[in-house]
């Protein structure tokens, strides 16, 4: 399921400390997110080859007709629950990269330049940053005897 992109008009950048302290919030709707991400995605694999097959072998009269409309429904509700809760993280200024493992990054600022905090869902702290386009592969530990990003020390 791709991932709608919208950017915030007034970008929040987050120190280390503001990161850890929405944590709390952030994990649990997090937590909600990569739930949700596995439903709609459950939910689309098992839609997806039965209206691919029907758009090519519809009869006329097909008594499955009620029943698929059924689940097009109930898939569009758990759509737009996902995006609900996408926009609850986005709200907060943090950027989903990741709805199938809670990947999130937090914009910063380190040495006047744009960065990322990065956390998944799982790790205790936010305790890593990267440059904005490299990823987490480019992960690195934010340490503890340089400023951390966004200016402020850790």
């Amino acid at each position: 399921m791709a991932l709608p992109k919208s950017e915030p008009p007034d970008r929040r950048y987050f120190t280390v400390e503001e990161a850890n302290r929405a944590l709390p919030l952030v994990r649990a709707i997090v937590a909600d997110i990569v739930r949700q991400w596995q439903v709609v995605s459950d939910l689309e694999q098992r839609l997806t080859p039965v209206l691919d097959r029907r758009r090519t072998t519809r009869p006329d009269d097909d008594p499955y007709d009620a029943e698929l409309e059924s689940r097009r429904t109930e898939l569009a509700a758990e759509q737009a629950n996902f995006r609900r809760y996408l926009h609850e993280l986005e709200a907060l200024g943090v950027e989903l990269k990741g709805a199938h493992n809670g990947l999130c990054d937090f914009p910063s600022l380190k040495d006047g330049r744009e960065v990322y905090l990065c956390w998944k869902l799982g790790e205790s702290e936010v305790s890593h940053w990267h440059e904005l386009h490299s990823g987490f592969s480019g992960r690195q530990p934010i340490e503890s005897d340089e400023p951390s990003p966004a200016g402020h020390s850790a």
